[in-house]
C-alpha cells in the first residue's frame, strides 16, 4: 500500500484499486497530503468504507459522514453540524469502532451530556447528531445492529415547548420601536409573514410585489467567517408566495421608498441576524414582555393564525413546511378545541 510524493506541489497522493460493497473493483487518486502517512491513512479508511468494514473508528467514519452528505446538506448545516459532533460526540466515542459501540455506551453518554446543564431542546439537537452517524451508517454501509435504536432520545424537541407572544404581548414590544423605522418594519415583516429570519434578511425590494401584496422567498441569508452569504431557502417548499395584509405592504413600500433609489437587487435589510437579537432583547426589557426568541416570532404569527381559525394545510403553505406532518408535530398541540369539536360532530350524527 505505497504512497507517492507529488515533487511539484510539495506534497503527498495515494492511488490505489480498491472494492466497493457490490464487489466492484474501483480505482482511487487522492492528492494534497502533507504527509505520507496522512496519505496512507486515508487510504485505509476509504478502503474500510468501501467495504462496509465498520471496525472503523467513529471519528475517522465522521468524515466519511459529511463526505457523502456534501451534496445533500448546505455549508451552513454542515457547519453546525461538524461543530456539535467534534465537541460533544467524538470526545467520547472517537476512538470506538463503530461496530463495538453498544447500547449502553450510549447510555452512559447521555447521562454525561446531561450533567453539563444544556437545555432539553439543546440536548434533543446532540443527540440527533449521534443518531444521524448510526442511521447513515445502518442505512447506506450496513451496520447490523444499530445502538441508538434501543435507547430512548435525550431532550425534547421545540414542538414539546413552543414560546411564542400574543398578539397583546407583540403590540407592547412593537410599541416601543419608532413607527416606520428599520426596526419597526422588520419586526413587522416578522410577525406577520412568519417568515425565518436568514430569509426576511435576504429580502430584496425586487421579492416584494406591491401591487399583488405579496412576498416572494426565494433565498435565505446569514453570515459566516465575515462575509455575507446568501443561499437557497432551507427546503424545496420554503421557496413560496406570502400573501400580505395592505397595512404591511404599505409600511413596506414607505420604507423602501425612503431607501433613496436603492437598487432591485439589494437586500432592503442590511444588518445581520445578531444585530436583530440584540434589539429585540433591548425592546422585551423595555416592553415588560415575555422574553422569546427572534426565531418566536414565527410561532407567534403561527399561534395568531390559529386562534383565527386557519387550517394546518394553509399555514403549512405559509411556512414553507416540507410536509404537513411537520406542522402538525410542531404546532398540533395549539388546536386545543380540534378533538372537542370533533367529538361534539360525532354526537350530532348519532
Amino acid at each position: 500500500m505505497p504512497a507517492y510524493k507529488d515533487e511539484k506541489r510539495n506534497s503527498w497522493y495515494c492511488q490505489f484499486y480498491y472494492e466497493d460493497w457490490q464487489g466492484n473493483k474501483k480505482k482511487k487518486q487522492k492528492r494534497g497530503f502533507k504527509t505520507k502517512r496522512e496519505a496512507l491513512e486515508w487510504e485505509s479508511n476509504y478502503k474500510l468504507s468501501a467495504n462496509a468494514n465498520m471496525s472503523m473508528k467513529l471519528e475517522d467514519f465522521v468524515e466519511i459522514y459529511f463526505r457523502d452528505k456534501v451534496g445533500e446538506l448546505k455549508e451552513r448545516s454542515i457547519r453546525n453540524k461538524r461543530y456539535m459532533i467534534d465537541v460533544h460526540v467524538i470526545p467520547y466515542f472517537g476512538s470506538k469502532a463503530m461496530n463495538e459501540i453498544t447500547p449502553s455506551d450510549i447510555i452512559q453518554w447521555q447521562n454525561a451530556i446531561r450533567e453539563k446543564g444544556f437545555s432539553q431542546t439543546y440536548l434533543r439537537m446532540i443527540q440527533n447528531q449521534l443518531t444521524a452517524l448510526f442511521t447513515h451508517v445502518s442505512t447506506i454501509y450496513n451496520l447490523s445492529n444499530n445502538p441508538c435504536k434501543k435507547v430512548k432520545k435525550m431532550g425534547c424537541s421545540d414542538a414539546e415547548k413552543l414560546d411564542f407572544w400574543t398578539i397583546d404581548e407583540y403590540n407592547k414590544f412593537i410599541s416601543t420601536i419608532d413607527e416606520g423605522s428599520r426596526y419597526y418594519v422588520l419586526f413587522e415583516t416578522l410577525f406577520w409573514t412568519g417568515c425565518r429570519i436568514g430569509e426576511l434578511l435576504a429580502l430584496t425590494k425586487g421579492d416584494i410585489d406591491f401591487t399583488h401584496n405579496q412576498i416572494h422567498v426565494s433565498k435565505t441569508y446569514y453570515r459566516a467567517d465575515g462575509k455575507d452569504v446568501i443561499t437557497t431557502p432551507k427546503t424545496k417548499q420554503s421557496v413560496r408566495t406570502i400573501e400580505i395584509p395592505v397595512f404591511l405592504k404599505e409600511e413596506l413600500k414607505e420604507y423602501v421608498e425612503s431607501m433613496y433609489e436603492l437598487p432591485c437587487e439589494e437586500r432592503i435589510f442590511p444588518i445581520v441576524a445578531e444585530a436583530v437579537q440584540h434589539k429585540m432583547k433591548h425592546n422585551i426589557d423595555k416592553a415588560g414582555v415575555k422574553k422569546i426568541r427572534v426565531h418566536d416570532l414565527r410561532h407567534s404569527h403561527v399561534a395568531y393564525l390559529i386562534n383565527q381559525g386557519v387550517e394546518p394545510l394553509l399555514i403549512k403553505r405559509r411556512l414553507g413546511h416540507k410536509d404537513i406532518q411537520i406542522t402538525l408535530n410542531t404546532y398540533g398541540h395549539l388546536y386545543p378545541n380540534e378533538q372537542k369539536k370533533l367529538a361534539e360532530m360525532l354526537n350530532e350524527k348519532k
